[in-house]
């Protein structure tokens, strides 16, 4: 059995987790709307047509901050016809996904929607096809308490109190070809530096995202981030980061070591943000808005055989298995590890769509990531420990150096709770891991739960939903203050300690 051995001090802190590092995210995408959240005439929805199951689960799930409309949806999105009477909406040809949008589902129902789900907004703005002032104009409507044209639009609408939207996205992945709209860095840099600007001076108080590369792999990936931050640094607030990862060519091995690129490409955005503020001598510090990331691979054959020009489409749905929910929970934990500078991430998204969360005409089941992010979610709030590991390691097709265990220890301090959660990622053997908690007198273990399958490739679905379910381990003690346990070959744990 391999070895290992997690080093904490409750004195070396990494720093307090920001709550909005576990939001999600929902997109005028596929199901994720229509049939996900929303279902008018469905038995299963309530008076306003919101999906009761879901909303149950993404209770379940304590999502912080939901991101909203977009995406590549945002780069033609005008939200003026997504608001008033549902009958007055226009229904428009939806560029980004190739279907129609009947805008039946828009601004004001999501506002109604979050309240429900006891989640706040990050609302995304349109600077592909349309720019400042529309923006601006967005921002009086959602927060202007009235008297003014948007305002008192919002108010005839039926919402007479603001939405009080305090965080925003300036627009999505803005460097890619793909997108509506899409600009050169510096382009972009001032289109966000103004637009930030402007929406500032009608509110004081929101916060903003400038967009990052759509992902690592991106040709300007580097050149991107510092022009843009060059041109907008004292005007935002946050820099985006957008991966995904897929396991088309079956390696297992080499798909949980993503982690490490992860963590990697983070380190390097967070070099970037800190050079440009060398470079101006600047006061504050830029934070991470890490506001898409997932799986993403299985639905790519699918997707390529839909026709165009539908509505609601079973589009981007990959069914997750076992191996996708270990890579879910190693990233969580990656996320963790850099609370100090990560202070807001989306798993993209929240349901059908990419998601954790699926749904039928007669009902909502947990997808097998559903776990992990809820574990997560729920238990990894308070102060994370600057946590080293000391494991063996492996090389992979793409990364050297693997450690075979992804590991972060969250301190609540408040609570007098220790959290470790923990990734095995051998295929093999068992990980006997031990961690001296002599500074944390008096604590025992409360429970260790595990996620494990001897299938990786086992999924839940709505014929059986607990395919994949986490389950009580016995394996973690402590007896003079140190802690020991094992944890079994290719699994997901929490455990949690106490006073």
């Amino acid at each position: 059995m391999k070895k290992a051995q997690i080093i904490i001090d409750k004195y070396f802190l990494t720093g307090k987790v920001d709550k909005r590092i576990f939001g999600s995210f929902i997109e005028q995408l596929g199901r994720a709307v229509y049939q996900g959240i929303y279902q008018e005439g469905s038995p299963l929805s309530d008076e306003q047509g919101f999906r009761r199951d879901t909303l149950e689960l993404v209770r379940e799930l304590q999502v912080p901050i939901v991101r909203y409309p977009g995406g590549n949806f945002v780069s033609g999105f005008k939200w003026e016809d997504s608001v008033g009477p549902k009958e007055l909406r226009p229904a428009r040809p939806e560029l980004a996904w190739g279907v129609i949008e009947n805008n039946h589902f828009g601004l004001d129902e999501f506002v109604d929607w979050a309240k429900k789900a006891d989640t706040d907004i990050m609302m995304a703005v349109n600077l592909g096809t349309r720019g400042p002032e529309e923006a601006r104009n967005l921002l009086e409507y959602c927060n202007f308490k009235g008297g003014t044209y948007y305002s008192d639009m919002r108010k005839a609408n039926g919402h007479a109190e603001p939405h009080n939207i305090k965080t925003w996205c300036l627009g999505n992945e803005m460097d890619g070809p793909w997108q509506m709209g899409h600009k050169t860095a510096y382009e972009y840099g001032r289109t966000a530096a103004e637009t930030s600007r402007i929406m500032k001076m009608l509110d004081p108080e929101i916060e903003t995202v400038a967009c990052g590369s759509s992902n690592l792999m991106m040709p300007t990936f580097g050149d991107w981030e510092y022009t843009v931050l060059d041109e907008c640094y004292d005007l935002v607030d946050y820099m985006s980061l957008h991966q995904y990862y897929g396991n088309a060519a079956d390696d297992t091995p080499d798909f949980l070591a993503n982690s490490k690129g992860m963590d990697d490409f983070i380190s390097g955005v967070v070099s970037i943000c800190d050079a440009v503020r060398a470079k101006k001598h600047g006061k504050k510090r830029i934070n991470l808005s890490f506001d898409e990331w997932n799986v993403w691979y299985h639905s790519n054959a699918a997707d390529e055989k839909l026709e165009k020009w539908g509505q609601a489409p079973h589009q981007l749905e990959d069914i997750y298995n076992f191996e996708d929910a270990l890579l879910v929970g190693s990233m969580l934990i990656t996320l963790l590890r850099h609370a100090d500078r990560v202070k807001m991430a989306c798993l993209a998204q929240l349901v059908n769509v990419i998601a954790p969360i699926m749904t039928s005409d007669t009902g909502a089941w947990r997808q097998t990531i559903f776990y992990p992010y809820m574990y997560t979610s729920i238990f990894g709030r308070g102060t994370v420990l600057n946590t080293q590991v000391l494991a063996p390691v492996y090389d992979s097709r793409n990364y050297c150096d693997v450690s075979y265990l992804d590991s972060v220890c969250v301190w609540n301090e408040e609570k007098d709770t220790l959290t470790i959660f923990a990734v095995n990622k051998s295929l093999e053997e068992d990980l006997e891991v031990s961690c001296d908690l002599r500074q944390f007198e008096g604590y025992q273990v409360q429970e260790h739960i595990v996620l494990t399958n001897d299938d990786m490739k086992a999924v839940n679905t709505e014929a059986d939903p607990e395919k994949v379910v986490p389950v009580k381990s016995a394996a973690s003690r402590i007896d003079g203050g140190k802690l020991s346990t094992v944890l079994g070959k290719h699994s997901w744990n929490m455990i949690r300690l106490a006073k």
